[in-house]
C-alpha cells in the first residue's frame, strides 16, 4: 500500500539535488524538503488532523506554504488552498461548506477570522508572508524528522479547490490522488520534464496552474525550481540565463515584452515557454516569437479537470489553439442542447473525460451529476472547436465567465454584491478586452429613481466583501439593461457596446 500522489511526486530522487532554490540563495534539496514535510506532516497528526479532513490555508506564497500542502497529502488529508486575496466575508463561506480541521493564515487576519473558524470547527493557526514567522512555521519545525506517510489510495481525495458558481455559490472540486498524480506524470512526459530543467516559479500557489501544474510536475521530474514570491518582469528575465522553462498566464508574456531587457540573447537557456489559465493573444504569441526566438506553448485546463490538452512540444504550435489531448484523455465537441457529438469544425461545448477529471463537487450529489454525462464525460461549459488538424479551438467560454489576468470571475457572484447596494435596481457584469489582464470586469448598473448613487459608492461597498481582482475596473449607469423577447438580459450587446471600457 502506498500514498499514491507522495510517491509519483518523492519515489527514486537523490536527497543531494536541488528542488528549489528562493530570491537570496536559500537553496532547499529533494532531501531537505523530505524532511520539512516530515516534520509538518507530524505537526498536523499532533494537532488532531485525521486522513479525510481538511487543511485550509490562506497564506502568501512561500516555502513554507509549499510545505505545508506536501505535508497535508502525507497526512492523508486534503488540502484546501484559498486566494489570499480573498476577503473574511469570502472566506467564511469556504470554510463553512469544507469544515477543515486546520485553517492557517496570516497574522494580520487572525482577529479576523478567529470566529469564523472556531464556529466551522476548525484550529487556527498563522504564518507570515516569508514562511518562518508565525505559530505554524513554529510548531511545524519543531517536529520530528521521520514521519509514516499515511496510505491514501487513487479515489481518495488530495485537494478541494473552489470554483466560482453562475448561482453565486462556489463549488469544490474534489481532486483526487489519481488526478493529481496521473496530470503531473503526463505533463512531465508531454512537455519533455527532466532532472537537468530548471523551472522559474513565478506563479501563485492557491491554484491549479501555480500548485499542481507548476510544482507537481517538476518534483516527478526531479527538476530544480527558482521560487520566486510574485512576478516581475524585469526579475524574470534577469534569471532566465539560469533557468530553462516558464510557465505563466497570458499577463506574463504581455508584460514580459513591455521589458527593454527581453531578447533572444536573454532567453538562449530557456527551451520553454508555457501559457495558459486564460486566452493567449495571437498577437503575443507572435511577437514574443519575434523577439525571442521561442514559440509559447498554449495549453487548456480547468480546476476540475487539471490539464486537458496541450499544443505539442514537438510539432506547430498554433497560435489561437490549445492543442491535442493529452495522452489518456479524450475530449469531443458536443451540441449544447442535444448533447450529441458535433463533427470537425463545428463549434459546441467541449466535453473532457480521463484520469485527471475530478470526484464532483464536495457535497453536491446533484450538481456533480449534472455535469457528467453517463459515459463520463464531464461538460466544461466552454465553447470549443476541433479543426480539420486536431487542433483544440476554444471560441468562447459557456456561462459568461471573466477570466481576468488568469483569475476566473463569475459574473453572478458580482452582481449579487453590486445588487444588494442601496439604490441599485440590478446590474449586469461582463469582460471587455483589457491590454493587461486579457480580460477587465465592467458593471453596467440601473440606478433606483433619484438615486444619487455613483461608482465610488458602489466600489466601496463591494470592496469589504470582494477580492481585488473581482471588482469592476470600471461602471456605467444606463436606465435600463437590453434583455431578449425572454426577459435575459442580452450580455452580448453590453460587451459590443462597452469593448473599449477598459482601454483594449
Amino acid at each position: 500500500m502506498a500514498n499514491v500522489l507522495i510517491d509519483t511526486l518523492f519515489t527514486d530522487k537523490p536527497g543531494d539535488k536541488v528542488c528549489l532554490e528562493c530570491v537570496g540563495g536559500t537553496k532547499l534539496t529533494y532531501a531537505q524538503l523530505q524532511e520539512a514535510t516530515a516534520r509538518a506532516a507530524g505537526a498536523l497528526v499532533s494537532l488532531g488532523v485525521q486522513p479525510g479532513d481538511r487543511v485550509a490555508a490562506q497564506v502568501d506564497k512561500s516555502v513554507c506554504a509549499m510545505v505545508l500542502y506536501l505535508a497535508t497529502v502525507r497526512a492523508g488529508a486534503a488540502f484546501l488552498p484559498l486566494n489570499a486575496a480573498y476577503t473574511p466575508a469570502e472566506v467564511e463561506y469556504f470554510i463553512g461548506d469544507a469544515e477543515p480541521a486546520l485553517l492557517v493564515c496570516r497574522p494580520q487576519s487572525e482577529a479576523l477570522l478567529r470566529s469564523i473558524a472556531e464556529t466551522a470547527g476548525a484550529l487556527l493557526h498563522t504564518m507570515d508572508a516569508d514562511g518562518r514567522g508565525g505559530t505554524w512555521p513554529q510548531l511545524a519545525a519543531a517536529g520530528a524528522v521521520e514521519f509514516a506517510t499515511v496510505v491514501r489510495g487513487e479515489d481518495d481525495l488530495a485537494a478541494i479547490l473552489y470554483t466560482s458558481g453562475t448561482t453565486g455559490r462556489a463549488k469544490g472540486a474534489m481532486l483526487t490522488h489519481r488526478n493529481l498524480a496521473s496530470n503531473a506524470v503526463t505533463l512531465a512526459r508531454y512537455w519533455q520534464f527532466s532532472a537537468a530543467d530548471v523551472l522559474l516559479h513565478a506563479l501563485p500557489i492557491f491554484h491549479t496552474h501555480g500548485l499542481f501544474v507548476a510544482i507537481n510536475t517538476a518534483l516527478v521530474a526531479g527538476a530544480s525550481m527558482i521560487y520566486l514570491p510574485r512576478f516581475e518582469a524585469g526579475e524574470v528575465t534577469a534569471l532566465m540565463p539560469r533557468a530553462s522553462v516558464l510557465m505563466g498566464v497570458p499577463t506574463f508574456y504581455t508584460r514580459l515584452l513591455d521589458e527593454p531587457s527581453l531578447s533572444n540573447e536573454a532567453a538562449r537557456s530557456m527551451r520553454l515557454f508555457i501559457s495558459g489559465s486564460a486566452p493567449l493573444l495571437a498577437d503575443t504569441h507572435r511577437a514574443f516569437e519575434a523577439r525571442t526566438g521561442h514559440a509559447i506553448l498554449e495549453r487548456y485546463g480547468m480546476t476540475e479537470t487539471g490539464m486537458s490538452t496541450s499544443n505539442p512540444y514537438d510539432g506547430e504550435r498554433r497560435a489561437g489553439t490549445v492543442g491535442f489531448p493529452l495522452p489518456g484523455v479524450e475530449v469531443r465537441v458536443s451540441d449544447p442542447e442535444s448533447g450529441a457529438e458535433l463533427p470537425r469544425g463545428e463549434v459546441g461545448t467541449l466535453e473532457v473525460r480521463g484520469p485527471n477529471v475530478f470526484k464532483g463537487y464536495w457535497r453536491m450529489p446533484e450538481k456533480t451529476a449534472a455535469e457528467f454525462r453517463d459515459d463520463g464525460f464531464f461538460v466544461t461549459g466552454d465553447l470549443s472547436l476541433i479543426d480539420e488538424r486536431g487542433y483544440v479551438v476554444i471560441v468562447g467560454r459557456g456561462k459568461d465567465l471573466i477570466i481576468s489576468g488568469g483569475y476566473n470571475v463569475y459574473p453572478k457572484e458580482v452582481e449579487s454584491e453590486i445588487d444588494e447596494v442601496p439604490g441599485v435596481v440590478e446590474s449586469a457584469v461582463i469582460g471587455t478586452p483589457h491590454p493587461d489582464f486579457g480580460e477587465g470586469v465592467v458593471a453596467v448598473v440601473v440606478r433606483e429613481s433619484g438615486a444619487s448613487l455613483d461608482e465610488s459608492a458602489i466600489q466601496a461597498h463591494i470592496g469589504e466583501r470582494l477580492a481585488n481582482y473581482k471588482r469592476p475596473k470600471r461602471i456605467f449607469f444606463v436606465e435600463a439593461l437590453p434583455r431578449n423577447s425572454m426577459g435575459k438580459v442580452q450580455k452580448n450587446l453590453l460587451r459590443e457596446e462597452y469593448k473599449d471600457a477598459c482601454g483594449g
